[in-house]
């Protein structure tokens, strides 16, 4: 039974340490995978694999690992919802990149958006002109919101696909 309790401790030591690297090294969401951090969290789990079960490659070993990630995963996100001083903590805020059609161009470079994307989102909200958004913003999820001040208002969905490459000002 030793070597089990050894395995969730070893499990959860792993996830807190994934949840704090994530947030200092500015990963908010995987929806902005590109292939260079699809490979790093291939060989994260890689590396990570046995410090979480030691020794121990069983299935049940296995089995509990992913049990207590799960777990604690499950928990996190219950204490999240709870307390607002632990959800500002762990998670980014969303920024506003363009007010009334003023692009915060220090914003969106300390955010590795470039000028492009800036572009692309607001194509796919059917904006042609800067000047035309009331209000964008790089939401939690690393989405890009488009508001106008249009009574046609589209829902669409923009997902960056390129993050920190060609950033703007800097």
């Amino acid at each position: 039974m030793n070597a089990y309790l050894d395995i969730v401790l070893r499990s959860a030591a792993v996830y807190f340490f994934m949840i704090i690297a994530l947030r200092i090294f500015g990963k908010k969401e995987l929806s902005q995978l590109n292939t260079a951090d699809v490979i790093l969290i291939l060989l994260i789990s890689n590396s990570v694999q046995n410090a979480m079960v030691g020794s121990d490659s069983s299935l049940s070993g296995g089995l509990l690992a992913a049990l207590v990630l799960f777990v604690v995963n499950y928990g996190l996100k219950k204490w999240m919802f709870k307390s607002d001083k632990l959800r500002n903590l762990l998670q980014q805020k969303p920024e506003i990149l363009i007010h009334d059609g003023q692009v915060d161009f220090a914003m969106a470079a300390k955010l590795g958006i470039t000028s492009e994307e800036l572009t692309e989102a607001m194509h796919e909200h059917g904006v042609e002109y800067f000047k035309q958004v009331k209000l964008a913003m790089l939401e939690i999820d690393g989405n890009i919101s488009i508001i106008t001040g249009d009574k046609n208002l589209r829902q669409t969905h923009f997902k960056r696909k390129h993050l920190r490459k060609n950033f703007v000002g800097n």
